[in-house]
């Protein structure tokens, strides 16, 4: 089935597999969201445990997702995955050291002999609330505005700086997108609170969240939009590969897509329409609400980044030296092989489904958690 698909074909396919898990990460990153909130929602150690319980019980999707956009990434185009972890070292590290601290916080928080205090690993879960969010935005921005990489005619990449990928905080548009994830996950996080939490006061301090926190974003994120839909993009030629700018490019990208367009505003829509029924009424489904808006926004920019003829990691340094879907990506035999695992996929979204539901059978209070056997 997959080997009578031309490579182009496979490579537009697994574009598509890679948006659809980039646009779940950043919907359950609300998880990291939320360990930004602990010290500002929680005023009192059970409010905290309300809280860690809560985020405890769906961190693990989170971090599968996270690893397994990365393996997908690593498989499908492997020259991005080298390009941009050699490059850039430092935002990586720290992205990843995050998670590892997350980790061993939800493990460690609440055993016997913890000579560091709960106190300690609610700090490292809010680092890492902070640090994933923020960083992980910078590294998306830098796939709209480049990064200074070269290629040779081996493959083998050179970092034009030697700050490993910190020169992304001199380009304001990076650290708007960095911002503006980081207060989306904050004000998801808050939603998700107002779903799965029962507890007035922490309900009531969720919604001024979702309220400050949604406000916030949706200044950034259409500061953002602005920034690429009136840029030039990086285009290239499919006969000669040819890389070039092209005003406008991701605006006419949206134009020339029309389908993309309507998903990019359907979710943006649904996304303001969450947050407005989360800060305003209080509703507990604006969680689901935004989530399927914030789903839509993430793969409709995804598709824009990579086709239409667009470089998806453009080099700052040199045009040519850019990644596009065409040039970075696994051999045709490979994206083949792997495109049956994809196959797979309704019965893992499937399995987490009801897994979800299992684990949020009952919003989480006090009794619940005395009548639970286990504990973050």
């Amino acid at each position: 089935m997959f080997e009578n698909l031309s490579l182009l074909e496979l490579q537009q396919y697994w574009w598509i597999i890679i948006s659809i898990l980039a646009s779940l990460l950043v919907f359950l990153m609300f998880v990291q969201g939320g360990q930004s909130l602990i010290f500002q929602i929680a005023k009192n150690e059970n409010e905290k445990l309300l809280l860690v319980n809560a985020l405890g019980r769906k961190w693990e999707l989170t971090f599968t997702t996270l690893v397994t956009f990365g393996g997908a990434f690593f498989a499908s185009f492997p020259l991005f995955y080298s390009v941009s972890f050699g490059g850039s070292y430092w935002l990586w590290i720290i992205i990843l050291l995050g998670f590892i601290v997350q980790a061993i916080s939800y493990e460690y928080r609440k055993k016997s002999n913890n000579i560091l205090g709960s106190h300690i690993f609610e700090l490292f879960l809010t680092f890492n609330g902070i640090s994933a969010t923020f960083f992980l935005g910078i590294i998306v921005s830098t796939m709209f505005t480049g990064s200074a990489f070269t290629l040779d005619k081996f493959n083998l990449s050179t970092w034009q700086s030697a700050s490993n990928g910190l020169e992304a905080f001199k380009n304001i548009q990076n650290i708007i997108l960095g911002l503006s994830l980081f207060f989306l996950t904050r004000t998801l996080g808050a939603m998700f609170f107002l779903k799965y939490i029962d507890n007035v006061e922490i309900l009531a301090r969720a919604g001024k969240n979702v309220l400050f926190n949604g406000i916030t974003f949706t200044i950034l994120f259409v500061i953002f939009l602005v920034f690429i839909l009136t840029k030039n993009g990086y285009t290239f030629n499919p006969e000669t590969n040819l890389v070039y700018f092209e005003k406008y490019k991701y605006f006419n990208n949206f134009i020339e897509m029309p389908i993309i367009l309507v998903l990019f505003l359907l979710g943006v829509i649904t996304t303001l329409f969450g947050i407005y029924t989360g800060s305003v009424k209080h509703y507990q489904n604006s969680f689901f609400i935004s989530g399927i808006g914030v789903i839509l926004v993430i793969f409709s920019l995804f598709i824009n980044l990579g086709f239409n003829n667009t470089s998806f990691y453009p080099s700052a340094s040199n045009l040519q030296s850019s990644l596009t879907i065409i040039n970075s990506s696994s051999s045709k035999y490979t994206l083949a092989i792997m495109s049956y695992v994809t196959l797979l996929i309704p019965f893992v979204a499937g399995y987490i489904i009801y897994v979800w539901k299992v684990l949020s059978k009952n919003k989480i209070n006090k009794q619940e958690l005395e009548n639970t056997g286990h504990v973050y």
